[in-house]
């Protein structure tokens, strides 16, 4: 499934390529057919980013919501672009471009009006312009679950997933079944703000980089190398050397390192 960073780096190259310009839509595979009939014809007026959810704002009152889910994508073409593929959910057609939305988990039109509720349907997102982490951290400091469920839980923050979540807690040496009520304010802040550091990288990179730390080097070192991780799908640590425990934990595999994340 995406991370926070590819959608929001989506939502910035969706508007760059169709913002702002007349819209044909269609839908291939049959699925959205009454959806794109009603965005057919209408301005995209702007993209907006939740965590793992992308909106398109059009301007006559409808926002279009896409959940890619585990297995839906984005493609896109110039002009004069191909056939779409049959399973292509919705097609996306501007002057010079084309964005294909296939497999989404969620393709659904809603008001746009009716989209503050939405929002406060999850937690704040770590990318946001205005980032809110009181709020998320609040919340984490009164559960009891562990810090590990809770990063994946959209609910408390929206954007991190599996390869974030145990990569961040690598890091910052933190034991992934420490429980949120357990943890105080400044560690909390210190791991957001990490967080949100690792996510804008990836913005920037289009990949998930979390290597050498946290610096602007490793935007540049993407352009080599695509994702790069420290223990997420490895075998050993590269600190100690030891073995990468995996277990599973709320149906997704938990990598970490035992030595290096004792506390």
């Amino acid at each position: 499934m995406p991370e926070g960073h590819t959608i929001h780096r989506a939502a910035r190259d969706h508007a760059a390529l169709i913002g702002g310009q007349r819209i044909a839509a269609s839908s291939p595979q049959g699925r959205f057919s009454a959806g794109a009939a009603i965005l057919n014809g209408t301005v995209f007026v702007r993209t907006e980013a939740i965590g793992k959810h992308l909106l398109y704002h059009f301007d006559m009152g409808q926002t279009l919501h896409i959940h890619l889910g585990l297995g839906g994508y984005f493609s896109i073409g110039t002009q004069p672009v191909d056939p779409p593929r049959e399973v292509t959910r919705l097609r996306l057609e501007g002057a010079t471009h084309k964005i294909d939305i296939i497999g989404p988990n969620t393709c659904e039109l809603m008001p746009t009006d009716e989209m503050e509720n939405f929002r406060l349907r999850y937690g704040p997102d770590l990318l946001a312009e205005n980032p809110d982490p009181d709020r998320a951290i609040a919340r984490i400091r009164k559960s009891r679950a562990p810090i590990a469920r809770l990063l994946m839980d959209q609910k408390v923050m929206s954007g991190i997933g599996n390869i974030y979540r145990t990569e961040i807690l690598w890091l910052r040496g933190l034991n992934p079944m420490t429980r949120g009520v357990d943890l105080d304010e400044a560690e909390l802040r210190g791991l957001w703000d990490d967080m949100r550091a690792l996510l804008q990288i990836g913005v920037e990179s289009n990949a998930i980089i979390t290597t050498g730390g946290l610096n602007g080097e490793l935007v540049q070192a993407s352009k080599h190398g695509g994702e790069r991780t420290n223990i997420y799908g490895k075998e050993t640590c590269p600190t100690c050397d030891g073995a990468i425990t995996k277990e599973t934990l709320s149906g997704r595999t938990l990598y970490h390192c035992a030595t290096c994340q004792a506390a």
